[in-house]
């Protein structure tokens, strides 16, 4: 007999289709008497999960409201447990018909995983020492009517968990981190702004010149202007003109856009918050983008010790500041500073291998770059300041007095990334006239991402722009590096997609 009972064929699980069915069946039986879960407009939440658990000695025996959503059910006798997922985390539910009514109990049973509820009852401990909630009503306030994917497996795909960043909320608790401390980071970066001396502004994100940095821009077109415009790349040019004004420290945190590929490290749209200060030069911008980033380690995670990328990250202040062509010589064992000429330069970054790209001019400074770029990025691990870039590279920063190949610029990396790029802001208008028309030439040999002539801005550096410092740093690299996520799209709510078929 037993053999016989052992060997009847396993129940069929219900095919998707008959669980939508069954979802819409349950709502259209509710609706008919009257109950339709869509027609309440608010539940009264007196309480969350985790504020109940972390001070349950005074709460134990209050009755709380609470609401969420129902993410487990156990046992379909005269009492059901269930767990209810909502803001602050999970919470079990005790749902017994000597407390709830016989009717309101063989309702909770037809309700299903994902439903939302809301529930009135006595917080308690169980027999078995969970803190839980004895429910006295329990209201259905919206009908879920796709089952969550299937608990054991979950949703692991990352291209879904993207596109359907709510469901990989609801089934995902860690996901909720990234985005908490992400939050919890642009908060303390305004704080920190503000706390000295900065001026928050908003500039626009449409331009009719694309400028401030080296990018492909979006196009659009305004109908009533008849014009194209550009989405930003940067914010660089009108925070400086504000500095022009008069207002000597401000600071813009937001989207910035880019027509660019996709990977681990970049998204067409990412925020940043950009900076400028009157009366600063780039080394006032590596004190305080070092004491930004290892503040805001030791306040939001409580600790200067983080895991990015595989590697242990120590931000504990007092970052090495490196010349590129001293990284270089470091790295590669070629000294830039002993070669003079063009040619020379170029031939010595091809004896290892880089070349330059096609539209690059073969200079000097090219080849510098392009060696720092190819040969030793990508060995910087922890956090480094690379200072003293070229000139050929850096269309807005103000040359160095030591080396007129030079300028004030630096760039911050911490495991291969870059994290920020700062520099003291060249302020001498004939100079940036020469530069600009520089990145002239360079479109008009098709390079697209090179920059526009921007007369307002030269006539601005005209009036007199004070010496400044400036920087630009990537808010979303930064949460990659306090939540340990190898991938922008895990620090992204909504991630640029492509299009499904």
């Amino acid at each position: 007999m037993a053999d016989q009972t052992n060997n009847q064929p396993e129940r069929e699980e219900p095919s998707l289709s008959e669980l939508l069915r069954i979802r819409r069946e349950k709502l259209a039986e509710l609706q008919s008497r009257g109950q339709d879960p869509f027609q309440i407009t608010r539940f009264d939440v007196t309480h969350h999960s985790d504020e109940i658990k972390d001070q349950f000695d005074a709460m134990e025996g209050q009755t709380v409201r609470l609401a969420g959503r129902l993410m487990s059910k156990r046992g379909m006798g005269k009492a059901v447990f269930s767990d209810l997922q909502d803001g602050g985390g999970r919470i079990q539910l005790y749902v017994r018909i000597d407390d709830v009514g016989e009717e309101a109990l063989a309702a909770f049973k037809k309700y299903d995983i994902g439903d939302i509820v809301g529930v009135e009852g006595e917080v308690f401990r169980t027999k078995r020492g969970e803190i839980s909630i004895k429910a006295k009503t329990i209201t259905l306030l919206s009908k879920s009517l796709l089952p969550l994917p299937e608990k054991f497996h979950g949703l692991t795909d990352v291209e879904t968990r993207c596109r359907q960043r709510y469901v990989d909320l609801i089934v995902n608790p860690d996901v909720k981190r990234n985005f908490v401390i992400r939050s919890q980071f642009i908060k303390y970066v305004r704080d920190f702004m503000d706390a000295r001396g900065y001026m928050e502004v908003e500039t626009p994100v449409l331009n009719t010149i694309s400028g401030g940095a080296t990018a492909r821009p979006f196009i659009t077109h305004h109908n009533t202007l008849d014009i194209d415009m550009y989405l930003r790349i940067a914010t660089e040019l009108p925070l400086k003109r504000l500095i022009v004004g008069g207002l000597e420290r401000v600071y813009e945190l937001g989207r910035i856009f880019r027509n660019e590929g996709m990977d681990n490290r970049h998204n067409p749209e990412f925020t940043t918050i950009e900076l400028y200060q009157a009366y600063a030069d780039f080394n006032d911008m590596m004190d305080l983008m070092e004491d930004l980033l290892s503040s805001a380690a030791q306040k939001i995670l409580g600790t200067y010790q983080v895991e990015w990328q595989g590697e242990h990250i120590d931000l504990t202040p007092g970052w090495p500041r490196l010349p590129m062509h001293e990284a270089v010589k470091q790295y590669t064992g070629l000294d830039f500073m002993a070669i003079s000429s063009d040619e020379e330069a170029v031939a010595a970054a091809k004896s290892i291998g880089v070349e330059l790209p096609e539209t690059a001019d073969k200079t000097w400074g090219n080849a510098l770059y392009e060696v720092f770029d190819q040969r030793v990025e990508g060995k910087l691990i922890q956090p480094t300041f690379i200072t003293m870039h070229p000139v050929d590279v850096s269309p807005l920063s103000k040359r160095s007095p030591k080396d007129p190949r030079l300028t004030e610029r630096f760039e911050l990396f911490i495991c291969r990334s870059e994290m920020c790029n700062a520099f003291s802001e060249l302020n001498d208008p004939i100079d940036q006239r020469q530069r600009f028309q520089k990145q002239v030439e360079l479109r008009a040999k098709g390079d697209d991402e090179a920059g526009m002539m921007d007369e307002d801005f030269i006539t601005a550096l005209e009036y007199g722009l004070p010496p400044t410092g400036g920087m630009g740093i990537g808010i979303d690299r930064c949460v990659m590096l306090l939540t340990n996520n190898d991938s922008i799209r895990e620090v992204l709510l909504f991630p640029t997609m492509k299009p499904l078929d």
